[in-house]
């Protein structure tokens, strides 16, 4: 039961990497972005790290996201 639950946190985490790759605005591949991000907390909750899964929610989902977010706002939302 657990194998086929991970399997489809790693195939949405699969998913949503692509996603993040075709999105032209770059707020949604941003967005896109940091549901990998929150993927591989959950990821890694689930292989008993959770001290690995608060640090890459916190950073990775968390941190990561809002410093992308500033940086789009002070630029041009979308890719040329």
């Amino acid at each position: 039961m657990m194998i086929i639950v991970v399997s489809l946190f790693v195939l949405l985490m699969l998913v949503a990497a692509v996603a993040a790759l075709i999105f032209k605005d770059l707020m949604s591949a941003v967005i896109a972005a940091c549901m990998v991000s929150l993927i591989a907390s959950i990821l890694f909750y689930f292989l008993q790290a959770p001290d690995v899964a608060m640090a890459e929610a916190s950073i990775g989902a968390a941190l990561i996201t809002a410093v992308f977010i500033v940086a789009i706002r002070r630029t041009e939302r979308f890719e040329e």
